[in-house]
C-alpha cells in the first residue's frame, strides 16, 4: 500500500519548531490539556484498550507495544509498593534529537501525557529523567511542570479528575548507559548506573522495588491526542503494526538536517527528498544509511532508497528503526572511520559489568583502529566478526549488542573497502622492503 505523506490536520507536535511560546497558555490554545478530566473518565482500563487499538509501539527505540506494555502494572497496587511511571529523556544515542525538541517546545504535551499514562497504570507519581547535558530542555519542563501544579493540573485531584498526581524531575549525571530502563533506575535511586538482571522485569520490580514502567517522552506524549482523535485515527496512518506518526531525526550529508514529524512507513526517498531537501551532491552520491541511531547496522544506498521508514521495513533490509536518527553518509564519507569512531563511543560508554562488553569494546575499538590503517590481514576482519558475535546477546543490557551491530553492518556490506585498504598497506610496505 502506497503511504501518503502526513497532512498538517493529523500532526500531533504543532510547535515541533518553537515558533510559538511553549508555556501554558499557548498549549491550551494548541489544544493541550482540553478537558483532559473527561478523558480519564472513561477509567484506566479502557484508556488501556484505546492506545492499544491505536496500534502505538514505544518510540525509544525498542518499538514494543505500548499498550501491552502498561497492562503489565498491577491493577490493584499494594501498600507499601505503589505503582511508578518513569519517561525516558536520556536520549544519549548518538544522532537522537527528537526528544528535546518535546522538551523545549512542547512541554505540555509530555506532561499532560504523563498525567493520563500514570493514571491508567495506577501510578501515583511520575519522574522525568533527563539527559544530564540538557540544560535548557531541564528548564523548559521543569517550567512547564510548575506551571501545571500552578494550575490545579497536578498533584491534588489533578485536572479536576479526582486523581492525585505528583510529577518530578530529575536530571542525569550524561551517562549513555542510564538511557537503558534498569539503569536509569538504579541512577534514579542515587546509586551508580548500571543495568540490573532481568527478571524481576520493572513491571514486578523496579524504582524501590516497586512496579514501574517506563516509557520514551515520544510514547507518552503522543497518547493525548490519540485520546481525543480516537484510535482509528492514529492506526490509519502508517503500515499495519507500523502505525501512527513518527518524529525523524535527519542529520549527516543532507542539504537541510532537520527533525521533522511524518507518517511511519514513508519511503526513504520521499522522507529526504520533501523535508531534507535531498542528499548533498545528488542521489547518486549517497553511500550509506545509519537509519537508527548508531546501535544500528547501516544500509547500503541501493537497498535503502526506496524501503518504508518502519520497524518492518527497516528489519527487512537487515538493520531497524530505532528511533529514527537517521544518519546520512554521502561517498565523501571515511566508511571504515566512521564505524571506528562509534566503536570509540560504545568502547567509552559500556559500564563495564559485563566481561564481554567490558573487554570486548576495547578490543573491537583498537582493531578498527588498525583496519582503518589497512594493518592487517583478511583473518583479522574474521576474527573482529566472531568477537562481535560472541558480544552480541552476551551481555545483561543491549549495549553489547549496540556496539557489535555497527561493525557487522560494515563488514556484511563493505568488506572489500577494508580489504581494499589491507591490500594498498600491504604493497606500499612491500614496495618500501624492496
Amino acid at each position: 500500500m502506497a503511504i501518503t505523506s502526513l497532512q498538517d490536520k493529523d500532526r500531533i507536535f504543532t510547535n515541533l519548531y518553537g515558533y510559538q511560546s511553549p508555556d501554558l497558555k499557548a498549549a491550551q490554545a494548541r489544544g493541550d490539556w482540553d478537558n483532559t478530566a473527561d478523558l480519564m473518565k472513561a477509567g484506566p482500563d479502557a484508556i488501556i484498550e484505546v492506545v492499544k487499538a491505536s496500534g502505538l509501539r514505544g518510540r525509544g527505540g525498542a518499538g514494543f507495544p505500548t499498550g501491552m506494555k502498561w497492562s503489565f502494572m498491577p491493577k490493584e497496587p499494594t501498600a507499601g509498593r505503589p505503582n511508578f511511571l518513569v519517561i525516558n529523556a536520556d536520549e544519549s544515542e548518538p544522532g537522537s534529537c527528537k526528544d528535546r525538541e518535546i522538551l523545549r517546545h512542547d512541554p505540555h504535551k509530555l506532561v499532560e501525557g504523563t498525567l493520563i499514562a500514570g493514571f491508567a497504570m495506577r501510578a501515583r507519581a511520575a519522574y522525568i529523567y533527563v539527559r544530564g547535558e540538557y540544560i535548557v530542555e531541564t528548564e523548559a519542563i521543569r517550567r512547564a511542570v510548575a506551571e501545571a501544579y500552578a494550575a490545579g493540573l497536578l498533584g491534588k485531584n489533578a485536572a479536576g479528575s479526582g486523581w492525585d498526581f505528583d510529577l518530578f524531575v530529575h536530571r542525569g549525571a550524561g551517562a549513555y548507559i542510564c538511557g537503558e530502563e534498569t539503569a536509569m533506575l538504579e541512577s534514579l535511586e542515587g546509586k551508580k548506573g548500571m543495568p540490573r538482571l532481568k527478571p524481576p522485569f520493572p513491571a514486578g520490580a523496579g524504582l524501590y522495588g516497586c512496579p514501574t514502567t517506563v516509557n520514551n517522552v515520544e510514547s507518552i506524549a503522543v497518547v493525548p491526542t490519540i485520546l481525543r482523535r480516537g484510535a482509528p485515527w492514529f492506526a490509519g496512518i502508517g503500515n499495519p503494526k507500523n502505525e501512527g506518526t513518527k518524529l525523524f531525526q535527519i542529520s549527516g550529508h543532507v542539504n537541510k538536517p532537520c527533525v521533522v514529524e511524518e507518517a511511519m512507513s514513508i519511503p526513504f526517498r520521499e522522507l529526504i527528498d520533501k523535508h531534507a531537501g535531498g542528499i548533498r551532491g545528488g542521489w547518486d552520491n549517497l553511500l550509506a544509511v545509519i537509519p537508527g541511531g548508531s546501535s544500528v547496522p547501516l544500509v547500503p544506498a541501493h537497498e535503502i532508497i526506496d524501503a518504508p521508514m518502519d520497524f518492518d521495513g527497516m528489519k527487512a533490509v537487515g538493520s531497524g528503526l530505532g528511533t529514527a536518527a537517521i544518519i546520512v553518509m554521502d561517498k565523501s564519507t571515511d566508511i571504515v572511520r566512521a564505524i571506528s569512531r562509534i566503536s570509540y563511543f560504545y568502547k567509552h560508554e559500556s559500564c563495564g559489568q559485563c566481561t564481554p562488553c567490558r573487554e570486548g569494546t576495547g578490543w573491537m575499538w583498537r582493531t578498527m583502529e588498525r583496519l582503518r590503517e589497512g594493518d592487517g590481514t583478511p583473518a583479522t576482519i574474521d576474527r573482529l566478526y566472531d568477537v562481535s558475535k560472541q558480544i552480541e546477546g552476551h551481555t545483561i543490557c543491549a549495549l553489547g549488542d549496540a556496539a557489535a551491530w555497527p561493525i557487522q553492518g560494515l563488514i556484511k556490506h563493505f568488506r572489500p573497502e577494508m580489504e581494499r585498504r589491507i591490500a594498498e598497506r600491504n604493497g606500499a610496505m612491500q614496495e618500501a622492503a624492496e
